[in-house]
Order: structure tokens, then sequence, then C-alpha cells
């Protein structure tokens, strides 16, 4: 018994490697456009936190956005990419 449970613990810790979505600060868009973007594209996040995003990126000229598995952070770069926005991915070491 406690051998199986020594297996089990093993593998489920090999979690999916993590990246981070980054949002890069432009002077096209304007900041209630980057915020709407932000909250379409990201379901899981609320309008404060895409406003605390969006002056991130403007204030430091790059903010994260989500940190997530490889799957997921490609979607996000690609659709705010697609709407506009500067977005690039990175590993989250």
């Amino acid at each position: 018994m406690s051998v199986e449970t020594i297996e089990k613990s093993s593998t489920s810790r090999k979690l999916a490697p993590r990246y981070r979505v980054l949002l890069h600060n432009d002077d096209y868009n304007s900041m209630e456009y980057v915020v709407q973007v932000l909250l379409t594209t990201i379901p899981s996040l609320t309008q404060p936190q895409a406003v605390s995003i969006m002056m991130e990126a403007h204030t430091n000229g790059l903010a994260l956005v989500i940190t997530c598995a490889l799957e997921h952070a490609e979607f996000y770069c690609e659709t705010l990419k697609s709407h506009g926005l500067s977005s690039s991915i990175e590993p989250d070491e």
C-alpha cells in the first residue's frame, strides 16, 4: 500500500512547464481598449486585474498577464497580438 502511494505522489509532481504571457506597452492603443482586450482574451481576469496589468505595462513597459501551460500561453499571446497588442511568452523559471 505504501509503495503505491509513493509512486502516485512522484508521478503527480510532474507538472507541465508553465509559461508567462507578457504584455508590452505600446503608444497606439487606448488604455480602455487594452483593458477590454485583456478581459475578452483571458476569461479568468477581473476588471481591476485587467486595469492593473494595463497600468503596469504602461508604467514599466512590460506586465505579466497570466502564467499557464504552453498551449494556453501561445493562444493568449496570439489572441492579444491579433487585437493589435504587443505580447510575448517566456518560460516561468
